[in-house]
């Protein structure tokens, strides 16, 4: 059942809207306001799928009841009600939010369709926070420990902005979790996020792997493909392992990040792109840049945020959370019971080395759950964890 919200100070108005929208649907709930206060403690109060809301009332007129609600509920979607000396405020309402609005006295079909297109819209925005919600478990950081919460807290911060973000720590420490969560928290999360990993492709194939190329630009270059930047375009690049990165590749990407544009390898022609890049290394870049493998341009360009993810035996505080969330995870893909870990089994993994990080722990987990018993024990530990 929706339920809709009438905000209307005129009583004639507001019986002819109640009685309009209740008799067309015996699903839709409607509840009425007589002003704008009213209306805000009732939208604070309840969850409504859809609010119409006149623009003249006392108290607090219909323009703030709207800005107020965006602070409260944003997703629900509002249809002004305007008089006719209120039609350019109402033009108003729509830049700062408004779905749509009515003009009075109401038009029976209008009013009805721009009920029902609103309810639909309110639909596909719950949808797509549920399915954000989904994306954004799959790329979960597990972990309370002091880095962790620092971590999340630079996320929040520079995840709505476009500014390039260089993550550092050993492998299996969790940089591409990192990366992902700038991604899915930016404005760009509707548009793709190509990863591309430079220490797994040949030096010779990266700029092609990257910008794309022509036909006949190189042998087995048997058709025009476009590269990795373009597939990215209006979304998000993650550079993982640039350290890797060959010093022609480096060069191509500084431009790309001077000028927004790349060119395909055997071609003139300039392609505009706009694309966030995230950039991540096991490697000390100032050690790199040192060494003439690097360049210092580029760390510059790609360093405006630094996030530097612990290794694991840097936050063993976080362990138990690991076991308990890995347990869980691995147990679902396994089709097996959940199993838990004795005390001791658990204070043996705290002190474990894990020069392997995250992704080690992962696998020492998914071996016990295999082989151990069903409250995994120390002796257990000792015979399937230990190097």
């Amino acid at each position: 059942m929706s339920k809709i919200l009438i905000i209307e100070d005129e009583a004639a108005i507001l019986r002819v809207l109640k009685k309009i929208i209740s008799e067309e649907n015996d699903a839709y709930q409607v509840e009425e306001a007589k002003d704008g206060l009213i209306g805000i403690e009732m939208i604070k109060n309840k969850d409504y799928d859809l609010v119409l809301c006149d623009i003249k009332m006392p108290k607090m007129d219909g323009v703030e009841v709207l800005q107020k609600a965006q602070e409260i509920k944003p997703e629900i979607p509002f249809i002004m009600i305007s008089g006719h000396g209120d039609l350019d405020t109402a033009v108003e309402t729509m830049r700062l939010g408004a779905f749509d609005y009515i003009s009075k006295p109401p038009d029976l079909n209008r009013l009805l369709n721009a009920v029902r297109n609103a309810l639909d819209r309110k639909v596909l925005v719950v949808e797509n926070k549920r399915l954000k919600k989904k994306v954004n478990k799959k790329y979960e950081m597990i972990g309370e420990s002091i880095a962790i919460a620092q971590i999340k807290e630079i996320i929040e911060k520079v995840a709505p902005t476009d500014a390039r973000v260089l993550i550092t720590g050993a492998n299996g420490t969790g940089k591409e979790l990192v990366a992902h969560w700038l991604h899915e928290k930016s404005p760009r999360f509707k548009a793709p996020m190509i990863e591309v990993n430079c220490a797994a492709i040949p030096s010779e194939l990266i700029e092609s792997e990257l910008f794309g190329h022509v036909k006949g630009s190189f042998t087995g270059a048997n058709k025009d493909r476009a590269g990795k930047f373009e597939a990215a375009n209006g979304g998000t690049i993650f550079l993982d392992e640039i350290g890797d990165m060959s010093l022609p590749a480096q060069a191509k990407v500084l431009r790309v990040l001077q000028e927004s544009k790349i060119s395909r390898v055997g071609s003139d022609k300039d392609i505009k792109v706009d694309v966030r890049i995230v950039a991540a290394t096991n490697k000390n870049l100032k050690k790199e840049i040192a060494a003439g493998k690097f360049r210092e341009d580029l760390y510059h360009r790609l360093a405006v945020i630094l996030i530097k993810v612990p290794a694991l035996n840097e936050r063993r505080e976080d362990i138990p959370l690991l076991i308990t969330y890995f347990s869980k995870k691995i147990a679902k893909e396994q089709g097996t019971i959940v199993k838990s870990f004795s005390k001791k089994a658990i204070d043996l993994l705290k002190i474990y080395d894990w020069t392997g990080n995250i992704r080690e722990l992962r696998n020492v987990i998914e071996r016990l759950i295999i082989l151990g018993e069903n409250e995994v024990s120390e002796q257990d530990i000792k015979l399937f964890a230990t190097k």
